[in-house]
């Protein structure tokens, strides 16, 4: 089966464009026509030599839908379902409407799917990288139960909730990393151009150039001189980590790592127990069995240290222990979300009281993000200030020696 970019008009003569997968040009036309799209030209990307830079992007994964998207995709399909419009006849009017070409490919090809008699949760299911395994069980559920209007409000919350931690997160980092980039923008300009104009002063003290000065002035000369094995290390250095990182050993013990820094580590794990608690939540509101639905969640979570956690305590309940007791093995919840996991154990309650830890984790969160310029302040400020001094010593303590030996001969 070859990839074919597609371009074609819709029913109102918008045109559009996209990916598919199909045995010939022929059978994508006539998928095309059949979700009401008049094709206009459809190109074999397997056989045609060229290929343009947005193809070879999607081709390596790029151009993914963002969880904005799925978001939006959500709030619309909670609108189809409730109002009874044929789901697709829906899903064609979203398919032209969205402007990510990943998730439009990939609704013609659920389209196409419907139309040849499988089940919505079976057909979103071939696109993992667009929909979560969670996704694609609630909407099982949601089949099954007949209500998927229910279950689409559901994800459109919890991906609502997710998008604004995250969100929120990358505000509060902006600010130290604006900071950092500055610092480094600035070195940089010393390094390369202020420091050669100082360097033949210096050297004038001839053996009694201070130890700062001699360490500044190396750095620059091994700046200007050898940048290319400077950027080359970098790169191959980049490039080793972004390897690594990819196993799956790498990407666990990051994910470990991230867990332990200082200051952000504990902003990272709330949001990752939040996300976890509210998929526990939504999943077993729906109907979801707890042994499927931590599986499910362990997929899910975003951090591989604490997902291996959660798949661990399936073996727990498998043997027959309960929720609270299994978690409390692993120290992943705090003690005060393990008695409310208990308690929602005994009074049957446990969606609730889990959607009640989501919140609690979110609001520490939140908490920890309204502080974290304070905690980063002091860290920034020692930053900048080795920084400053380090140069400040460099540049004036020869002159200073200068200024002394001047004054001695005269």
């Amino acid at each position: 089966m070859a990839e074919f970019a597609y371009k074609g008009r819709s029913a109102t003569g918008g045109l559009i464009t996209g990916k598919l997968y199909g045995t010939s040009a022929d059978a994508v036309a006539g998928r095309l026509v059949s979700t009401g799209i008049t094709p206009v030209e459809v190109r074999d990307l397997g056989s045609n030599g060229s290929m343009t830079v947005s193809d070879l992007f999607l081709r390596v994964g790029g151009g993914q839908p963002t969880t904005k998207d799925l978001v939006l995709f959500c709030r619309q399909m909670h609108t189809i379902t409730r109002t009874g419009l044929p789901l697709l006849k829906g899903l064609s009017g979203l398919m032209q409407t969205t402007h990510n070409e990943v998730l439009r490919a990939a609704l013609v090809d659920v389209i196409a799917s419907l139309e040849s008699g499988r089940g919505l949760a079976k057909s979103l299911q071939a696109h993992p990288k667009v929909f979560s395994p969670l996704f694609v069980n609630l909407v099982e559920i949601g089949e099954a139960t007949g209500t998927l209007d229910i279950t689409f409000q559901r994800l459109y919350e919890y991906l609502s909730m997710d998008q604004e931690v995250r969100d929120r997160v990358k505000s509060a980092v902006r600010y130290p990393a604006i900071v950092l980039v500055a610092v480094a923008i600035a070195l940089a300009v010393i390094t390369i151009f202020v420091i050669p104009n100082f360097a033949p002063i210096f050297r004038t003290l001839g053996d009694n150039i201070p130890l700062p000065t001699r360490i500044i002035m190396g750095v620059s000369d091994f700046a200007i001189n050898s940048w290319h094995i400077l950027f080359g290390s970098l790169a191959l250095a980049s490039a080793a980590a972004v390897f690594y990182l990819r196993t799956e050993q790498g990407r666990l013990r990051w994910d470990r790592v991230k867990l332990a820094i200082p200051v952000t580590g504990i902003i990272v794990r709330n949001a990752a127990l939040s996300r976890i608690t509210r998929s526990l939540a939504v999943s077993l509101s729906a109907g979801l069995p707890i042994n499927a639905t931590l599986h499910t969640v362990s997929a899910s979570i975003g951090n591989s240290w604490l997902g291996q956690k959660m798949a661990l305590l399936s073996s727990g309940i498998e043997r027959g222990e309960s929720l609270s007791a299994t978690a409390s093995q692993y120290e992943i919840f705090t003690p005060l979300i393990l008695q409310m996991i208990a308690l929602g154990e005994e009074t049957g309650a446990l969606p609730e009281l889990l959607e009640e830890s989501s919140d609690f984790y979110k609001r520490e969160v939140d908490y920890d993000l309204d502080n974290l310029s304070a905690a980063l302040e002091p860290i920034l400020i020692v930053t900048v200030g080795a920084v400053v001094l380090v140069l400040a010593l460099g540049v004036f303590l020869p002159m200073w020696d200068m200024i002394s030996q001047a004054r001695a001969g005269g």
